[in-house]
């Protein structure tokens, strides 16, 4: 197995992880802002009020985008153990 492939690989580890990952983490910054900017404008300090929203935004996000997220990791999962057993011939 050469440098190259294994590179590829890695790099296209990380795009994946990143795509996966940022519908949930994007939606959770925002939401966690305007929680933050709320509390600032009210001075309501609760702190059970940061949590509610992002849990049920992120699940909202899951449920949404779960199959593509499914999709996507199963497809480079695949793809590795294609490139795995390529090389091992």
């Amino acid at each position: 197995m050469n440098e190259s492939l294994v590179l590829d690989i890695a790099r296209q580890g990380v795009l994946v992880g990143l795509m996966v990952s940022l519908p949930v983490l994007a939606v959770s910054l925002f939401v966690g802002l305007a929680v933050s900017i709320f509390q600032a404008v009210t001075q309501v300090q609760e702190m059970t009020l940061t949590y509610l929203p992002k849990v049920v935004l992120v699940a909202v996000v899951v449920v949404m985008s779960g199959g593509w997220m499914l999709t996507t990791l199963v497809r480079f999962t695949q793809m590795c153990f294609t490139t795995a057993f390529q090389v091992v011939q």
